[in-house]
C-alpha cells in the first residue's frame, strides 16, 4: 500500500457505538487528519466528526461514500461489516481500510473456527465440542459436568457459534441451565443463524483479562492491558452483555505473564492464520482466562474490543494514524509505540432494561459539566428537538484517568452521578478486582 497523506486526510469511521466515538476521538488529535465521517455515528461523535446515515454493514453504500467523497482511511470499529467482507470490497477499489479480510475475521465470525485452530496449532484453550443436533450436545455436556471438580460453580460455558453481539454466551450454573440453553439455540432459535451450530466448553477457572494487538499478519504488537465487567449487575450477576465497563491496566496481567502470553498465544495465532492462508492484518483481540496452569484463550475478537478500547485509547500517547500506516505498509517493527503510566477506568451506563428489551428516548443531562481527565463517550444516544436522548441499550461510556486506578475509579463515580437519565443503570463495582490485588 502507498503512504498515506503526510496531511489534509479524510478519514471514515464505520460504526456508531462507544467503540467508534473513542476510536474518532483519538484520529481527531493526528495533525494529519482535516476531516473525519463516521456512519452512522452518534450524537456524541457528532460534535468531531461529520455523521453518515449509511449503517455500518451497509458495504456497498460505505463503498460509495468513500469513493466519491475520495476518503484516504477507513477505520473499520463493529465486526459485522468485516464478517460482510468490507475490507475486501474497498481493498479491490484501492482504498485504504484498516481491518482484517473476511476470511481472516472468521476468527471472531465462527467460534467453532477459532477452536478448531487452537487445538490444530497447539494454542491454549478449554476443552470443547462443536454441535449441530441437540442429543450429542446434551451427552457432551453430561460427560464435561462428570469430569469437573465437585466445587466447580458450573459445568460448563454455551456459546452460539456466530456473531451475537456479545450476548451468545452462557455460562451455566447448573447441568439442566446448560441443556436448557443448548435446547434454546439449537431447538428455540434464540440466537437465529448465529446459533444454529453449538460451542460447548469446559468452565474454566481464573481471572480474566482482555489483551488488544496491533498486527500487520507478520508482526504482532500487544496494547496495554485491560479487563472487561461482562454482566449486567455488580460482583459479576445476571445475564452476560456487551460490557459494563473495563480499566486499563489490569494488574492480574502481571510483567512475569506479558512474554507467556505473546510467545505461546499471540504469535502463533499470527502465524496459524497465516498458515492457513488468511493472513491477519488489524487489531486481534485475545479474551483471556488466567487460570492455574497458565493463561488460555476464553476467545477471540476480530477489532477493537467495546469498551475495552476506550480506556485502552486514553493511554495511547502515539499518533493512531501513524501506527495504522505502519500496519497497512507492513513495517509496524519500525513503529515505537508509547503510553501512558496512568490508569484509566470506564463505566457504561446502560438503559432500563438492558440486556433485554429497554427504553428509548430518554433525556440525558449532565454532558455539559465534564471533571477534567474524563471523558464521556457516547454509545447509543441521538438528539431529538435539542436534547440528547438515548437511543440504544449501552448509552455512554464515561472514562476517566488517574494516577492510579483508585484515583481513576474515584473520578469515574464522580462523573457517573453528575451524568444521567431516567432509568438509568451502571455497576458501582468497575476496578474493584484490580483494587483487591492491589491492597
Amino acid at each position: 500500500m502507498k503512504p498515506l497523506k503526510a496531511q489534509g486526510m479524510k478519514v471514515l469511521v464505520v460504526g456508531g457505538g462507544g467503540r467508534e466515538h473513542a476510536l474518532v476521538w483519538k484520529l481527531a488529535q493526528s495533525p494529519r487528519v482535516e476531516k473525519i465521517y463516521c456512519a452512522p455515528g452518534n450524537a456524541g461523535i457528532a460534535q468531531l466528526a461529520q455523521s453518515v446515515d449509511i449503517k455500518a454493514d451497509d458495504v456497498s453504500a460505505l463503498l460509495s461514500f468513500a469513493w466519491e467523497n475520495k476518503i484516504d482511511l477507513t477505520v473499520v470499529g463493529p465486526e459485522a461489516p468485516l464478517a460482510a467482507a468490507i475490507v475486501d470490497t474497498f481493498q479491490a477499489h484501492d482504498i485504504a481500510i484498516f481491518g482484517p479480510s473476511q476470511a481472516a475475521a472468521e476468527i471472531e465470525g465462527s467460534k467453532a473456527f477459532s477452536k478448531d485452530l487452537m487445538q490444530k496449532y497447539h494454542i491454549p484453550t478449554a476443552a470443547y465440542g462443536v454441535f449441530t443436533e441437540v442429543e450429542p450436545a446434551l451427552a457432551f455436556i453430561d460427560q464435561l459436568a462428570s469430569t469437573q471438580p465437585a466445587q466447580s460453580p458450573c459445568p460448563c460455558v454455551v456459546k452460539a457459534d456466530g456473531l451475537a453481539a456479545g450476548k451468545g454466551v452462557i455460562v451455566a450454573a447448573s447441568v439442566e441451565e446448560a441443556k436448557e440453553a443448548v435446547r434454546s439455540m439449537l431447538e428455540g432459535n434464540s440466537f437465529g443463524e448465529a446459533g444454529s451450530r453449538v460451542v460447548i466448553e469446559e468452565y474454566m477457572e481464573g481471572e480474566e483479562v482482555s489483551i488488544l494487538a496491533f498486527t500487520d499478519g507478520d508482526v504482532i504488537v500487544p496494547m496495554v492491558s485491560a479487563q472487561d465487567h461482562k454482566r449486567i449487575f455488580d460482583n459479576d450477576e445476571g445475564p452476560n452483555t456487551g460490557g459494563m465497563g473495563a480499566y486499563s491496566p489490569a494488574p492480574v496481567y502481571t510483567e512475569e505473564l506479558a512474554p507467556i502470553v505473546e510467545e505461546k498465544i499471540l504469535k502463533p495465532t499470527i502465524e496459524a492464520m497465516k498458515a492457513e492462508g488468511r493472513p491477519y492484518v488489524g487489531v486481534l483481540y485475545a479474551g483471556l482466562m488466567i487460570t492455574q496452569e497458565g493463561p488460555k484463550v476464553l476467545e477471540y475478537n476480530a477489532r477493537f474490543g467495546d469498551p475495552e478500547t476506550q480506556p485502552v485509547l486514553m493511554r495511547l500517547e502515539s499518533d493512531l494514524v501513524d501506527i495504522i500506516e505502519a500496519i497497512l505498509q507492513k513495517k509496524l517493527d519500525q513503529q515505537t509505540i508509547r503510553w501512558s503510566e496512568d490508569a484509566t477506568v470506564c463505566v457504561v451506563v446502560s438503559a432500563k432494561g438492558y440486556p433485554s428489551d429497554y427504553e428509548k428516548g430518554q433525556v440525558i443531562t449532565g454532558l455539559d459539566d465534564v471533571l477534567d481527565n474524563v471523558q464521556i463517550f457516547h454509545a447509543g444516544t441521538t438528539e431529538a428537538d435539542g436534547n440528547i436522548v438515548t437511543a440504544g441499550g449501552r448509552v455512554l461510556g464515561i472514562t476517566a484517568k488517574g494516577k492510579d486506578i483508585r484515583e481513576a475509579i474515584e473520578l469515574v463515580y464522580r462523573q457517573t452521578e453528575k451524568t444521567t437519565f431516567a432509568g438509568a443503570h451502571y455497576r458501582k463495582d468497575i476496578g474493584r478486582r484490580a483494587l483487591e490485588r492491589l491492597s
